[in-house]
């Protein structure tokens, strides 16, 4: 039996009663988060031009926090890209990139299609989380350090996977879903703090969903295509830099999603500047540090995640998300870091660049591949303030807020971030409703009615009313 036979044979064994309840309860806290940030992203230039450029003309699955609709391959591909526009969804260092925004764009397209119960759609969602994790763990780091974007290289099996699970295909036909998907994997970190960041989610959830309806109306690939000589493990690792042992090992035992588990995140910006985001506010609330006091900052973290965030002088909005400069910089200034950062002009501002100036970033010494391999943290980071007389503050933190089940956003904070996003694209009332309808997800015998809850009323109909 291939690698794929067997993961796919794993696959078909999940099902929703089987699942644990923390299971459950991170799906649920996933998908909520999603789709409050793909509302907030559906506003973004780089969602509005994918759904422009494809001339999407009705369909019948939603394009987000829109009155429009298109055809299911479309629909994921616009909201697969509003998805990851800002940046905002949830992280998985098992994935080593965000796991569910390339499943839950597809998944919601063809959980319309089908009109299946929310506890289905939990069921494969967990499916698919599972299936693009686990072949991270066989894969990375080297995977993420050679210059792939995780998120879509691997995410690519997860949609898969995912949408698999919920037409309810076969093992046979699921192996050939996921053998198609190799040949779908794509995406280089090169692009990162462009709009084809974000469109590698889009494309991902789209080619997730192409995969599974090909594999079920009969098209055939390769069952062999990870471990083949020529297949995805040695074309895209190399020999010696992978364990397609660990793809297979454990096995929902426990499932990734509980433990080492999701990360939300509470910054609107790439994870890798997390921690020293968090190590500075915990700074400037100790000791109410002021922009004009600070003579020198210094900033470590792991290698791997300062060779995308070291960017003293980001060019756009979206690069100062990866600038952790640029983040720094603004958490000094305002004790927070907010979407509005990252809009129009704001990374020219003078007042940040300034502070910008004064911010040095470095590798962290105790960081790198050697603590790998010794336990040692790798999600984590140090930052120094020099003052302007001279005194010396120092903070270190292990991960970032909300970096896993050991140390979760509070529950106000993720409601608050959810009314944040959704509120941008729906009005209060309708955000409201929704989140209740998300909370309950599982409770629910109708995903279209889930997914009419994030539909804006057409302005006629507005109209009407009025």
């Amino acid at each position: 039996m291939t690698i794929i036979e067997s993961i796919a044979e794993r696959i078909g064994a999940i099902r929703y009663d089987g699942l644990p309840s923390e299971a459950v309860h991170w799906a649920k806290v996933a998908i909520l988060d999603t789709v409050g940030v793909t509302l907030a992203g559906t506003r973004e230039p780089c969602a509005q031009i994918v759904e422009r450029v494809l001339a999407t003309s009705g369909g019948e699955c939603l394009i987000f926090g829109t009155d429009r609709r298109a055809a299911p391959l479309d629909a994921a591909l616009v909201n697969g890209t509003a998805s990851h526009a800002l940046d905002f969804d949830d992280v998985s260092n098992s994935l080593g990139g965000h796991p569910s925004a390339p499943i839950l764009p597809a998944l919601f397209a063809l959980a319309e299609t089908l009109d299946c119960d929310g506890r289905a759609f939990i069921g494969a969602y967990v499916a698919g989380f599972e299936t693009e994790t686990r072949i991270g763990r066989g894969v990375h780091f080297h995977h993420y350090e050679k210059g792939w974007h995780p998120t879509a290289t691997l995410g690519v099996f997860g949609a898969t996977a995912a949408c698999c699970h919920l037409i309810g295909l076969d093992q046979a036909r699921t192996a050939q879903a996921l053998a198609i998907a190799a040949s779908l994997a794509s995406g280089i970190k090169a692009n990162f703090g462009t709009m084809t960041k974000p469109l590698h989610v889009g494309h991902t959830a789209r080619n997730g969903l192409f995969a599974a309806l090909l594999a079920r109306d009969g098209f055939t690939a390769n069952p062999g295509a990870l471990e083949h000589k020529q297949g995805f493990l040695l074309v895209f690792n190399g020999a010696g830099n992978f364990d397609a042992d660990a793809i297979l090992k454990d096995w929902g035992q426990p499932y990734d999603i509980v433990r080492p588990g999701l990360a939300i995140k509470q910054h609107p910006c790439c994870g890798s500047t997390h921690p020293a985001i968090d190590a500075m506010l915990l700074l400037r609330a100790e000791h109410e540090i002021r922009p004009e006091r600070v003579a020198r900052i210094d900033s470590w973290t792991h290698p791997r995640r300062l060779a995308h965030t070291d960017r003293p002088e980001p060019q756009s909005g979206l690069d100062a998300k990866f600038s952790v400069q640029y983040c720094l910089a603004r958490a000094v200034m305002q004790g927070q870091i907010r979407l509005e950062d990252f809009e129009g002009d704001a990374f020219r501002d003078a007042a940040a660049r300034g502070l910008m100036q004064r911010v040095h970033a470095a590798p962290h010494p105790d960081m790198g591949p050697q603590g790998d391999k010794t336990g040692g943290e790798h999600l984590g980071a140090e930052v120094r303030v020099t003052l302007d007389d001279g005194r010396v503050l120092a903070k270190r933190v292990g991960a970032a807020l909300g970096r896993g089940p050991d140390n979760p956003l509070p529950a106000d904070a993720l409601a608050g971030k959810f009314a944040n996003c959704a509120g941008r694209a729906l009005p209060v009332a309708q955000v409201e409703r929704l989140q209740q309808i998300l909370s309950r997800l599982d409770e629910s015998d109708s995903m279209r009615a889930v997914v009419a809850a994030i539909a804006v009323e057409a302005p006629e109909r507005l109209a009407r009313r009025a």
